[in-house]
């Protein structure tokens, strides 16, 4: 590796070690990490966030006086099935 020195406005400079800290690397990491797509001519790997999966909590249910119902699954399930042999 070779050591250089760059000069950055302090706006740049503060989220550049928002960057680093939040991806628990060093700053020279980032930079790296940037600068060598930018330059190779790709585009650097964009981090995913909770919108990416938009599946998340499609499953959410209501689940009333047996929650949680990942614990107390038998119960619920003999309940809706005395509710539906009453129908």
């Amino acid at each position: 590796m070779v050591r250089t020195q760059v000069l950055l406005d302090e706006a740049t400079h503060r989220a550049l070690r928002r960057r680093a800290y939040e991806e628990g690397c060093s700053i020279s990491a980032v930079v790296r990490s940037i600068l060598g797509p930018a330059l190779r001519g790709s585009k650097p790997k964009r981090r995913l966030t909770l919108k990416d999966f938009k599946s998340v909590g499609a499953g959410r249910s209501k689940q009333g006086g047996l929650a949680p119902v990942s614990e107390r699954h038998d119960e619920a399930l003999a309940e809706a099935l005395h509710e539906d042999l009453r129908r």
